[in-house]
């Protein structure tokens, strides 16, 4: 997967035309300015982000990014396209938003990862909908 970033962000440097994925790709990166370094560097590929270490890895937290518009794009999980435009209603920077809801992805992913089970769509929709109460 970090090579679709690097090669994304390398053809929108070099003026290329860019397909709907890289597309999606690049805005994302646009948005993380932090991590651009990541994506002209050699060691990109290789480089560990151990999360003990507090390191956030960019190609992940950029990934869920995308994982979060597929889901919002295609409603899955069912509903979570309505708490989004909820959420969205209260006003405030889309990224930030992106971000919040991206906590609750993460936590749903790791505690499917640490269960050893697939992950809880309903526990999901629940995080959502307690940020949405807010």
């Amino acid at each position: 997967m970090r090579g679709v970033f690097v090669n994304a962000w390398k053809k929108h440097r070099g003026g290329l035309a860019l397909e709907p994925l890289e597309a999606l790709v690049v805005e994302v990166i646009e948005a993380h300015p932090e991590y651009h370094e990541w994506l002209i560097s050699e060691a990109a590929a290789s480089r560990d982000f151990p999360v003990d270490a507090g390191v956030v890895n960019p190609f992940l937290h950029m990934s869920m990014h995308i994982a979060l518009r597929e889901q919002l794009e295609t409603d899955r999980p069912s509903g979570v396209r309505a708490l989004y435009q909820r959420l969205r209603l209260r006003g405030g920077e889309v990224h930030a938003l992106e971000h919040a809801m991206m906590d609750c992805l993460g936590e749903c992913l790791w505690r499917a990862q640490r269960g050893a089970m697939q992950p809880d769509e309903q526990a999901y929709l629940a995080c959502l909908q307690r940020l949405a109460d807010r």
